[in-house]
């Protein structure tokens, strides 16, 4: 196979999947598998239309201990995984793994930090790779060998994001988005980033600094507002690089490995998914979906 590798957010998928089909969908015993369903029609998607060689899900803490170190408020505003997506999450990785799918899992650091260990892992050895995730901050990751494949918002499109992309986007290289995302803050980690300074006043120091550091240290050519905003914060807003910076591993890159459709059938089948087997049932490759 000479496809690119995905690397797949996990609970992203399991995430907007919950919450876009109803809760209506169940198994036999009346336990919701929207979740689980909706992932797996993703992937098949993903997977006929992009021809990966191997897919790998990749899964992690809420919010790795060093992050909520650097600064308390991490994923603070984040709510409580609804039970009914906990269950759900529990099935996941069997699920994907009767699909043919790795699984990768980490209790210290993030799924995130794995998905960008896998891609530097698959350049490394010469190899692409394609990330499935909602997470801008694995903008980052993107190259000529890594790309940002996002899921359009209530369509079942999807886009790949390269370094053009990302630079359209943000007016800034991709090396430099955990620079933006300090200066400009997260709502989605709850990073509150340097007070008074958007995105577009973030890319226009970033470009003329080249640096976080940069323009904090020449903070004093700037005007009193932004200067005030990066001299009296700064500590803080190294301290938000830091955590939007991802932490890589050592990982081998995972074996080539084809959807399995009939592995994916009975597993289908188990979960009540009776539409989805049948498919998978009559299906001789994922492009035949």
């Amino acid at each position: 196979m000479s496809g690119p590798l995905l690397a797949v957010d996990g609970p992203f998928v399991l995430y907007r999947s919950f919450f876009a089909l109803p809760d209506s969908i169940k198994d036999s015993e009346h336990r919701p598998i929207n979740a689980l369903l909706g992932a797996v029609n993703v992937l098949l998607r993903v997977a006929a239309d992009r021809k990966p060689r191997a897919i790998v899900i990749c899964f992690g803490a809420e919010a790795a201990s060093y992050r909520v170190d650097l600064y308390p408020g991490y994923h603070a505003d984040r709510p409580a995984i609804p039970d009914a997506l906990q269950w759900q999450f529990g099935q996941a990785p069997q699920l994907f793994d009767d699909f043919g799918w790795a699984v990768r899992h980490t209790g210290e650091l993030e799924a995130d930090d794995l998905l960008g260990s896998l891609a530097s892992a698959e350049s490394a050895a010469g190899g692409k790779t394609l990330i499935l995730t909602g997470d801008r901050d694995m903008y980052q990751c993107v190259s000529e060998q890594v790309g940002v494949l996002y899921l359009k918002q209530g369509t079942t499109g999807f886009e790949e994001v390269g370094p053009a992309e990302v630079e359209r986007r943000y007016g800034i290289p991709p090396a430099l988005v955990p620079d933006f995302i300090a200066l400009r803050g997260d709502p989605s980690d709850s990073l509150p980033g340097a007070p008074g300074i958007g995105p577009k006043l973030a890319a226009t120091l970033l470009l003329t600094h080249g640096s976080l550091e940069n323009a904090i240290e020449h903070a004093d050519g700037e005007r009193p507002r932004i200067r005030t905003a990066l001299c009296d914060h700064a500590r803080e807003l190294l301290s938000f690089r830091e955590i939007a910076r991802l932490r890589t591993v050592s990982l081998e890159p995972p074996r080539d490995r084809e959807t399995d459709l009939k592995g994916g059938a009975v597993a289908a089948r188990r979960y009540g998914m009776r539409r989805l087997a049948e498919r998978l049932d009559k299906a001789s490759d994922v492009s035949d979906l």
